[in-house]
C-alpha cells in the first residue's frame, strides 16, 4: 500500500474526500493557516500531526461548495504547498496555495468567447487636485460594445478587478446574455501605501470620485446624463473599496443610487476601528439607494458584516445580501460578482 505522502505526491494536496481537506507536508514540524481560520487573525494556527517520520499531516473540514487559500507556516515563515500545483496572488506580497472542493468551481463568466463583442478599454492619468495620496492616479475606463448611453459604474481596486476578477469579461457575457443592463465602467486604482487612508469613510476620496473622475468618464464614455437620471451611476469594491463604496452611496446617492459591496471592511479586532458608517446607516435619513452585499463565511468580516444587516433592515434599506463558502480573495469576489451586477442592474 502507498504512503500517505506518495499518494499526496501522485494526487496533489489538499487531499479531498467529501467534506475533509487533507494536507500534507514533508519535512520538520508545520503549522497550517488559511482562509478557513480566518489566518490566524482570529484563531491559532492548525497543528499538523506527524504520522510518518517527517511527513505531516491533518485533516480540515470545510464545505462542499467552498474555495478556500492557505500557506503552511515552517520556523515562523509562511511557505506555500509544494504538492498543491495551484498557486494565487493575494496581492499583499504571498503566494497562497489554493483549491476548491468537490461542488465549487470557477464562474465559466470569466472565460472570453469568440462570439461575444467586447467593449473598449482606454487607460487615463487623472489629476487629483489634492483629494487623493499622490498627484495622480491611474483609471481604466470601459465602453460596453453599444451605441446607447449607458449609467457608470465606479469601480475601486479598478486594476485588481480588471486582472484578477476579470470584471470587464464578466460583463461582456452578462451583457450578451441579456442578464444585465450595458453599464460602462471606471475603474480606479489606489495610492498603494496610503489605499487604507483613502478607503476610510474619506470625504476626500468622495470629492475626488464626484470632481476628478466623472468628468474624465463623461468625456471619454457615452453616459448617461446623471442629472436627467438621478442615482442610476453605481460604485463598487472589496474590503475597504467596499466600505468606501458604500459611504460614498450614502453620501451621493444622487449621483451613485447603486452600490456593490464585497467583504466590505466596516469593523475589525485585528485593524482595532468600528467604522463611522453604522452610525450613518443609524442616524443620518435614510438615502435612495440600492445595496448588494457579500461576504465569505470563512472570512474574518464575516462578524462586522452579520452586524450591518439587521441595522440596514430597521432602517428599511433597499438591499440583498449573501454569504459564501470561501474566503477574503479576489477569486471569491468575482465568483459571486455577477450575481451582485444582475441584482443591481438585471434586464427584468
Amino acid at each position: 500500500m502507498n504512503s500517505l505522502l506518495e499518494r499526496a505526491k501522485a494526487q496533489g494536496t489538499p487531499m479531498v474526500e467529501g467534506d475533509l481537506a487533507t494536507f500534507v507536508w514533508e519535512g520538520g514540524e508545520a503549522q497550517l493557516i488559511g482562509d478557513f481560520n480566518h489566518w490566524s487573525m482570529e484563531q491559532a494556527p492548525i497543528a499538523l500531526e506527524e504520522v510518518e517520520p517527517n511527513v505531516w499531516a491533518v485533516s480540515v473540514q470545510i464545505p462542499v461548495d467552498g474555495y478556500s487559500e492557505y500557506r503552511f507556516m515552517v520556523d515562523g515563515k509562511p511557505v506555500p504547498d509544494p504538492l498543491n500545483t495551484h498557486q494565487s496572488d493575494d496581492g499583499m506580497g504571498h503566494s497562497n496555495s489554493f483549491f476548491w472542493m468537490p461542488k465549487a468551481a470557477d464562474t465559466h463568466l470569466t472565460q472570453e468567447q469568440p462570439e461575444v463583442p467586447k467593449g473598449r478599454l482606454t487607460q487615463h492619468i487623472i489629476d487629483g487636485e489634492n483629494y487623493i495620496v499622490g498627484s495622480q492616479r491611474t483609471v481604466h475606463l470601459y465602453q460596453p460594445p453599444v451605441e446607447q448611453a449607458v449609467p457608470l459604474l465606479v469601480v475601486f481596486d479598478g486594476s485588481a478587478y480588471l486582472h484578477k476578477a476579470k470584471i470587464t469579461t464578466i460583463v461582456d457575457n452578462l451583457i450578451v446574455q441579456g442578464r444585465m443592463q450595458p453599464v460602462a465602467l471606471a475603474l480606479v486604482d489606489p495610492s498603494g501605501d496610503g489605499r487604507v487612508v483613502e478607503y476610510a469613510c474619506s470625504d476626500a476620496t468622495t470629492a475626488f470620485i464626484i470632481k476628478c473622475v466623472l468628468p474624465v468618464a463623461q468625456k471619454h464614455l457615452n453616459l448617461i446624463d446623471i442629472k436627467q437620471s438621478p442615482g442610476a451611476f453605481g460604485i463598487m469594491g472589496a474590503s475597504m473599496g467596499g466600505l468606501m463604496s458604500l459611504y460614498i452611496g450614502m453620501r451621493a446617492p444622487e449621483i451613485f443610487g447603486k452600490v456593490l459591496c464585497e467583504s466590505g471592511a466596516f469593523g475589525s479586532d485585528h485593524l482595532y476601528y468600528r467604522s463611522v458608517i453604522y452610525d450613518l446607516i443609524r442616524y443620518e435619513p435614510k438615502p435612495d439607494i440600492k445595496i448588494w452585499m457579500d461576504v465569505g463565511i470563512q472570512e474574518w468580516y464575516i462578524k462586522p458584516n452579520r452586524e450591518i444587516v439587521p441595522l440596514l433592515q430597521e432602517r428599511g434599506y433597499d438591499f440583498k445580501y449573501v454569504e459564501h463558502n470561501s474566503g477574503h480573495n479576489y477569486p471569491s469576489w468575482r465568483n459571486i460578482l455577477w450575481q451582485g451586477l444582475i441584482h443591481l442592474y438585471g434586464e427584468g
